[in-house]
Formats: structure tokens, sequence, C-alpha cells
């Protein structure tokens, strides 16, 4: 899986060939990471595609929440109402960029939160006036991300990995971006060891909080793990985040996974607790010790 998923990244990151020369080495994660996470979600959305359209158009003027009806058809926490994928917008490539603001603004909310916190508008923008959109689209549409082919443990890898490789880029700690899966696993363990008896009863449900969430690698092997233990188990996840970069894809993953986005708080845990006056059965964390930024230490 290791080479997997790294092969999947270098691949992905060579789009940065395409930048060079518009953009600054330390600007290329802007465009590579939501470009990632857009045909992620595209391409989980694509099973249900029509049968989304079909009950938007069926109920767009009945005075509905499509909240309510539409994640049905979608089979997902989210959904998109535009007739565009990544792949048909490039039939159209004098109106690329209208095309694809305006399947930006068709995703759900909680989807359209990730797309804002990555200023993605603006990217769009800067790429249509640098004739590279067009491009760049076209790269990312022969990209396959559908969960059968990338499982959402590998995609969890593979963000990372990009992570990391915008961290190096940008001269930053690769370590205050993302764990190294074995030391999760190792930490989720030690975790779960003394509650063994609770764990293993069918239904069982328990909440798991990262007040220093990242990507969410911790919550999401959490998860995997207590699925190992006991599949009838539900661990319910909860984090919060000061980088929005990575605030957004743990946010976009969370979506994928069926847990509740609203989980997710963007914000810094030491002076703005986006849960004060919660409880959680387990909590774990891998604050980022060697960021001497002043900003995330102010109380």
């Amino acid at each position: 899986m290791a080479q997997n998923f790294r092969e999947l990244a270098n691949f992905i990151w060579s789009v940065a060939d395409l930048l060079r020369g518009d953009y600054k080495q330390a600007d290329y994660g802007k465009i590579i990471l939501p470009f990632t996470l857009l045909r992620r979600l595209d391409c989980v959305l694509e099973t249900t595609k029509q049968d989304v359209l079909k009950e938007f158009a069926k109920r767009k003027d009945s005075g509905i929440n499509l909240d309510l009806v539409l994640p049905r058809k979608s089979k997902e926490s989210f959904y998109n109402t535009s007739p565009f994928t990544v792949p048909t917008l490039l039939a159209d490539p004098a109106h690329i960029r209208q095309n694809l603001t305006a399947y930006i603004g068709d995703f759900s909310a909680e989807a359209r939160d990730v797309f804002e916190r990555f200023k993605f508008s603006e990217r769009i923008a800067e790429l249509d006036e640098s004739n590279l959109l067009f491009l760049i689209v076209q790269k990312f549409a022969a990209i396959d991300l559908h969960p059968e082919v990338v499982p959402p443990e590998t995609m969890g890898l593979v963000f990372e990995e990009l992570i990391r490789k915008f961290a190096e880029a940008s001269n930053e700690t690769a370590g205050e971006h993302f764990t190294p899966r074995d030391v999760i696993r190792l930490l989720v363990m030690c975790l779960f060891a003394g509650d063994d008896e609770a764990l293993s009863k069918a239904g069982v449900v328990r909440s798991l909080y990262d007040p220093t969430a990242g990507t969410g690698g911790m919550l999401s092997v959490g998860e995997n793990v207590l699925a190992t233990i006991n599949p009838l188990a539900k661990l319910v996840l909860f984090g919060q985040e000061l980088n929005p970069e990575s605030y957004a894809i743990c946010k976009a993953d969370m979506l994928i996974k069926g847990q509740d986005p609203k989980n997710i708080v963007l914000g810094n845990t030491l002076s703005a607790d986006g849960f004060p006056s919660s409880l959680f059965d387990y909590m774990l964390s891998n604050p980022p010790f060697g960021w001497t930024g002043k900003k995330s230490l102010t109380l």
C-alpha cells in the first residue's frame, strides 16, 4: 500500500509541472490540494449522480429542504446538483471558468465550505487568467480517484503525502501536518486497551476527539481500528484544526466517511475551543510542538 499511495501522490504532484513559471513552488499545494479534493468528491458522487439530478429537478421548487432528501439519493452526507462532472467540464473550454465556478457552487453547504477554505474561486480565476485552467482540469479529469480504485485509507495517505510535499515546498516542518500511520495505530491500540469489554459489545457507541486534527489521520485510524475490533461498534469523530487547508481536507474526509462534518471545527483549540461543553470517551493528539508561531500559542 505504501508504494501505491506514494506513486499516486507523486503522479498528482506532477501537475506542478504546468504551474512552473506562473506560480512559486511554495504555492503549488494551493492548487493541487483543492483540485485533488474536487476530483475525489466528483468520483465518490459519480454512481448516484443521475439519481440526484432527477430528484433535484423534481424537488427544487417544492420548498422542501433539499438537505433532507438529496443525501438519500447521493448515499453520502453531501451532494452536488450540477449537471457537470470534472471530465464533462472539458467539453466547453471557452466557458470552463464559469462552469467550474458554478459546479463548486452546486455542492451542498458543508462541501462548499471545504473549497471556500482553500479560496478556490480565487485559484480558479488565477488559473484562467494564466491560461492554465483547462490544462489543470484536463490533468485531474484523467486521474481515477473512485473509492473502489483508491480506498478511503489509501486516499488519506495520499492527502498526507501531498501535504508533506506542500510543507517541504513551503519550507515548513512536515511533522506539523501529519503523523505516520504506524505511530497512530499504536496510540489508538493503547487508547482502546483499557476498554476491551465495552468495545466488544454490539451496538456500542464511543466518541473520539483530536484537538489538533490536521488532515484527520488520527481520527480515521481510530475509526478503522475499532471496526476491526468490533464491526458492530460506532466511533463518532470530533476534531479541531487551526490550518485552513488541513481543516478542509479533514472535513472532506469526514464527508466521504459519512461522519458529521459539523464535528470538525476550524480554529485555535487553546484560545477558541470549538467544543467547550462537550465530553468525549477518548482523546488523542499530536500537537505541533515544533512550530514556533506565536499566533497558535496566544491565549
